[in-house]
């Protein structure tokens, strides 16, 4: 369920009474937001063929794909803008000025909703900063598919997108995603699959549970359900069997289990506490006044002062010792 209510009623609703209602008709100087289906064509909404058949434009990743898209929906001639990475520039204001020309736009991606992963953000936020309207028309979505069939017990979880090619930017994306304790949801391309599934494994996280998700929706779809490691050695089979992986990929990482929590946590605690016991050992030494120094090692490692101030004391005597000893 996606419809953002808790509430919920067991008895049987009329027509008439259900908390719904046709769509409102399309409005001038104003911007549709239209997820498409992201492989079967039949998960297309109705609305959203109203939409693209009344829109005066539709802003497209790839215009041969929207092309057919249309086509197969029947609707006829339309204004096509190209609206990709590439071209944004050029893009944002030449929709910009149609907009406020007047114009009905819709934004469509290839697959899903547009502004997931692909260019339609840009065009999002300069419409909001010109107070154009902007009106979703939702629909399939790869990353709320895979979770919804992921089997994991989550309330909650983080969609990381596709992740950095390479470079300490990737590093840091996969440190955080191993360290995260939420589920999380990743796309990624089939030629750098066994890349994404192989450092993940080598950051610690081989044993955590995944399902991937390949080709939703599609005549070949299939989920693969396991550890980031098994997964990792069944698609490394696969393409040496194949010669290359194919397909697009969702990635489900298992939210982190309770006795991992504590554990991490414990650990993280330890190397708080320990660090914090450097610190005040050393400021100790270097003359400072033990209360002060015991809350300000509190405060900058989350430790608690009473485990801190017994070390102070201790410390506190032992250069006590050593002055003595001099004298």
């Amino acid at each position: 369920m996606c419809s953002g209510n808790e509430d919920t009623e067991s008895a049987e609703l009329s027509a008439d009474e259900l908390p719904m209602s046709t769509g409102a008709p399309i409005e001038a100087r104003t911007l549709y937001y239209v997820a498409t289906p992201i492989g079967n064509l039949e998960d297309i909404t109705l609305r959203a063929v109203r939409t693209l058949r009344e829109v005066d434009v539709v802003a497209t990743e790839d215009t041969r794909v929207t092309l057919g898209l249309l086509r197969h929906l029947h609707i006829g001639p339309k204004k096509l803008v190209a609206h990709h990475d590439h071209n944004l520039a050029s893009s944002v204001p030449k929709l910009i000025e149609l907009l406020e020309g007047g114009a009905s736009v819709a934004v469509v991606s290839d697959a899903g909703t547009p502004g997931i992963s692909d260019p339609g953000l840009a065009l999002a936020a300069e419409c909001a900063r010109r107070s154009i309207p902007i009106v979703p028309v939702p629909g399939a979505c790869a990353a709320v598919a895979a979770i919804s069939v992921s089997g994991f017990v989550s309330t909650e979880f983080i969609f990381g997108g596709f992740l950095p090619r390479s470079g300490s930017g990737r590093k840091a994306r996969i440190a955080e995603m191993v360290g995260e304790r939420r589920a999380v949801v990743l796309y990624e391309a089939p030629h750098r699959m066994l890349d994404t599934l192989g450092d993940l494994k080598m950051a610690g996280a081989g044993g955590r549970g995944v399902v991937v998700a390949r080709e939703m929706t599609k005549l070949h779809e299939e989920f693969h359900r396991g550890t980031i490691a098994s997964a990792h050695a069944w698609y490394a089979a696969i393409a040496e069997r194949d010669g290359k992986l194919r397909g697009e990929f969702a990635v489900v990482i298992a939210p982190l289990d309770a006795a991992t929590l504590e554990q991490r946590e414990g650990e993280a605690a330890a190397v708080a506490e320990e660090r914090a016991t450097e610190a005040v050992r050393a400021r100790l030494a270097a003359g400072g006044a033990l209360s002060r120094v015991v809350k300000e090692a509190a405060l900058e490692f989350g430790v608690p002062k009473a485990k801190l101030y017994a070390e102070a004391l201790r410390q506190k005597e032992a250069l006590r010792g050593v002055r003595e000893s001099k004298e």
